[in-house]
């Protein structure tokens, strides 16, 4: 469901933000499952679980992800995302309740970003080539991407709650929703309330660059994660938190691109503009009580730029870390609200 993924060797290095000594296999550490899912990385580490539960959790976890693809996916015809972007009418379509808890989180994260997040930005996404379709040869023209900004609009979408349901609902006929931006972080979360509905009270579950973690480790230690340094060395760590229960997303415009016309574009498209970002900052970091609230506020941060991400992070009390490259050099901004989540490596 994620565009044109790249998959490295260590899995927990994708999209910004990595497990501590993840790649490393010692006697006290977790049980460990670990997979591709949905064009990125899985996993799941386990402390104080007897391996034999392997299998077993294996098979509830993957069923799990076929699950979430199932529903958001863009890139599977039949999936119930495709189906209602495929869809012309605006009569309610059925959902599932996490499919309809994802948007509702998007539409009111992308009103108080001012559109800056936007789940309906789907026509753009895939005419720079980010979506199922591929890449342009030539840089798209201001006649097409203002056709493709006239078929995008939060306020042409909603979701409706019934007796016998979840409903989504748009009143553009063109409309074509894209949650992948929060796709990572949904995914998560489902897998976190997998794990507890076994029993597991200490864990850290990843997909992509979205993480949440309860409890502590193998070593009886609160789990730690770092956020990578937004360069082509996988193993560069920024900075490490302590996520304290929380959920934490990556999202930055370094890893996910192309070069076209000379120019590299960035997967993050502005709704604004219609075009990717071309602004210095190249990694937005949140902290948030579920992974698919932090993935969809790293989004709109990432669209908004340093400056006023942080202003709307200090209006709103997140916990946000920046990463900016200006020239060859990369500077750090964050809230307040961050600096607790901040650890020492041990």
């Amino acid at each position: 469901m994620f565009p044109k993924p790249v998959y490295l060797r260590c899995a927990l290095l994708l999209c910004g933000v990595s497990i501590l000594s993840a790649c490393d296999r010692k006697a006290s550490e977790p049980l460990v499952i670990e997979g591709k899912t949905m064009g990125t990385f899985y996993r799941v580490s386990l402390a104080g679980v007897d391996k034999n539960r392997e299998n077993a959790l294996r098979a509830q976890i993957e069923a799990q992800l076929a699950d979430d693809d199932h529903q958001l996916s863009t890139y599977k015809d039949d999936s119930v995302l495709s189906r209602f972007n495929q869809y012309q009418g605006n009569v309610p379509q059925p959902v599932s309740a996490g499919m309809a808890d994802a948007v509702v989180t998007s539409i009111r994260i992308g009103r108080l970003t001012g559109g800056a997040m936007d789940i309906t930005v789907g026509p753009l996404v895939n005419l720079w080539g980010f979506g199922p379709d591929k890449q342009p040869v030539k840089t798209p023209t201001p006649e097409q991407i203002a056709a493709a900004r006239q078929r995008i609009g939060l306020q042409h979408l909603k979701v409706i709650q019934q007796s016998d349901g979840q409903y989504l609902q748009k009143d553009l006929p063109g409309m074509y929703v894209d949650l992948s931006t929060v796709g990572e972080g949904y995914a998560t979360d489902h897998l976190a309330r997998l794990i507890e509905g076994n029993g597991i009270s200490n864990y850290l579950v990843s997909v992509g660059g979205a993480v949440v973690s309860r409890g502590h480790n193998a070593q009886g230690k609160p789990w730690q994660v770092a956020i990578q340094k937004p360069t082509d060395k996988e193993t560069a760590v920024q900075a490490i938190v302590d996520l304290q229960g929380m959920g934490i997303s990556t999202s930055g415009s370094y890893r996910n691109y192309y070069e076209l016309d000379g120019k590299r574009l960035s997967h993050i498209i502005d709704p604004a503009t219609g075009a990717p970002i071309t602004h210095k900052l190249v990694s937005a970091t949140v902290i948030a009580p579920t992974a698919l609230e932090a993935d969809g506020w790293d989004t709109g941060l990432m669209v908004l730029g340093t400056h006023k991400a942080l202003a709307l992070a200090e209006k709103q009390h997140l916990a946000v870390y920046l990463i900016t490259k200006e020239g060859d050099t990369f500077k750090t901004y964050m809230s307040p609200q961050f600096k607790a989540y901040l650890k020492d490596p041990e």
